[in-house]
């Protein structure tokens, strides 16, 4: 539950849209985790309480359901916020974040970046979340 807290509802609630400063490594992998975990729950929640609640058919709730776009609406700021900090950390201009609409390329890109180790020390982005 510590981990929980310190990743997942500390950037919702101290940074949710905070798009300044720097992100470390496990700070976003953590964020990543939980998103999805959290999102497989509010999915099945969806499916077996929410759409026959709702009456849906079984091809509407295949197009996801009223929670799903909720959580998902929700978390979209901090999600894009941990990402452009965690580009941040390593040195890059959020601004990067913008190649995940080149499809797979795009997202390999992004993925060798997010697994990178901090860089070492201050950088124009702020101190490293590390201490180092």
């Amino acid at each position: 539950m510590n981990t929980f807290q310190r990743y997942f509802i500390d950037t919702i609630t101290k940074h949710y849209a905070d798009f300044h400063g720097r992100a470390s490594r496990s700070e976003y992998w953590y964020y990543v985790l939980y998103y999805f975990l959290l999102s497989l729950v509010v999915a099945l929640l969806d499916i077996f309480v929410v759409n026959p609640m709702l009456g849906a058919t079984p091809e509407q709730a295949a197009q996801g359901g009223l929670l799903q776009m909720i959580y998902g609406l929700a978390l979209f700021l901090p999600s894009l916020a941990i990402g452009v900090r965690r580009l941040h950390d390593i040195g890059r201009s959020g601004w990067w974040l913008l190649l995940s609409f080149i499809p797979i390329i795009g997202f390999l890109v992004l993925l060798y970046w997010f697994v990178q180790d901090s860089e070492p020390g201050d950088n124009q982005y702020g101190p490293n979340p590390k201490g180092r």
